[in-house]
């Protein structure tokens, strides 16, 4: 009998063959899950501009500047919405901002590491809350304290026809653009303070204790040494506030007023585009009044791609 062989071992049966075909698997899925993401974007982008498109070339640009809506005559205008949305979602990184940074700094460089843990889970368990809770306390509580509190006493101390009389004029009924900033300030403050403190603890320690060996005050070290230290990272942590406060919907329809009018001063009402849209969308019978809100849609669409690109800029300009 002719002797015994040693079978050979197959090319595709080797540790390095099957890991290059495990490689080549999970290459092949991640590439999918992109492929579907971009597929979903562009989906989502082409059916609002079809949905859209009746609207547009019914009004053209005047659209975009005509700060009418009348469903009863089919008279539609985005200003008044698109300036609503960007006025509030600025206010709201205005009076956000500087506390979640505030924040950070206390729970990273100053507060007591028992405390710090309970502090910093407060601050994350706001971000949990729903957008309803936030709208119904803005509309209960915060909205009649601030009537009776602030726009009362200012309508009363300004002339009405002086210059800060117009900027605080309005109806004293606590429904206005500034108080909507206020109830987006407190719902974007958690994210932003959250990422911020994971940035700050990023920085090594031996820097900031170099720092404070050469003699540099806390004030110091924060501010020249470790935000300059997450400053490219951070533009993101100030994209995640500002997408949330541009998207927000139900917190502010409860209390912007949504009057559709161009909004003229702090207290004057007025709307978001995704206050208009929850408002009236289940409503729309006329398919030209469906048209318009979906090209209000993709007017959000556009702003935020808009600030997601300006951010990207921002981020380029930064050494690297």
């Amino acid at each position: 009998m002719p002797p015994n062989k040693a079978r050979p071992i197959m090319p595709d049966t080797t540790p390095a063959a099957r890991a290059a075909r495990h490689d080549a698997i999970f290459e092949g899925l991640c590439f999918s899950a992109a492929m579907v993401l971009m597929a979903t974007l562009v989906g989502l982008l082409v059916s609002l501009v079809i949905g859209g498109w009746p609207a547009l070339s019914h009004f053209g640009w005047r659209f975009f500047i005509s700060a009418a809506w009348n469903p009863v005559t089919n008279d539609y205008g985005a200003a008044g919405p698109v300036v609503g949305t960007l006025a509030t979602a600025a206010l709201a990184m205005a009076m956000a901002l500087p506390l979640a940074i505030g924040i950070a700094v206390f729970l990273v460089e100053f507060c007591p590491k028992r405390l710090a843990y309970g502090v910093s889970m407060a601050v994350e368990l706001l971000a949990g809350i729903p957008s309803i809770v936030y709208g119904m306390w803005g509309l209960f509580v915060l909205a009649p304290w601030f009537a009776e509190h602030v726009q009362v006493p200012l309508l009363m101390a300004f002339d009405p026809d002086s210059f800060w009389g117009k900027v605080f004029d309005g109806i004293p009924n606590g429904a206005n653009i500034f108080t909507a900033s206020m109830i987006l300030a407190i719902m974007v403050l958690p994210y932003i303070a959250t990422v911020f403190r994971e940035l700050l603890l990023t920085v090594p320690p031996y820097v900031r204790e170099a720092a404070y060996g050469m003699g540099c005050t806390p004030f110091e070290v924060v501010s020249k040494i470790m935000i300059p230290y997450v400053r490219r990272s951070a533009i993101g942590a100030v994209m995640l506030g500002l997408g949330r406060a541009l998207g927000e919907t139900m917190a502010v329809t409860f209390i912007i007023g949504n009057s559709h009018t161009f909004p003229n001063n702090l207290f004057a009402s007025g709307s978001t585009i995704a206050s208009t849209i929850a408002n009236e969308f289940t409503e729309a019978t006329d398919d030209l009044h469906i048209s318009a809100l979906i090209l209000l849609g993709l007017v959000l669409f556009l702003i935020t791609f808009a600030a997601l690109g300006a951010a990207r800029l921002l981020i380029g300009k930064e050494p690297a």
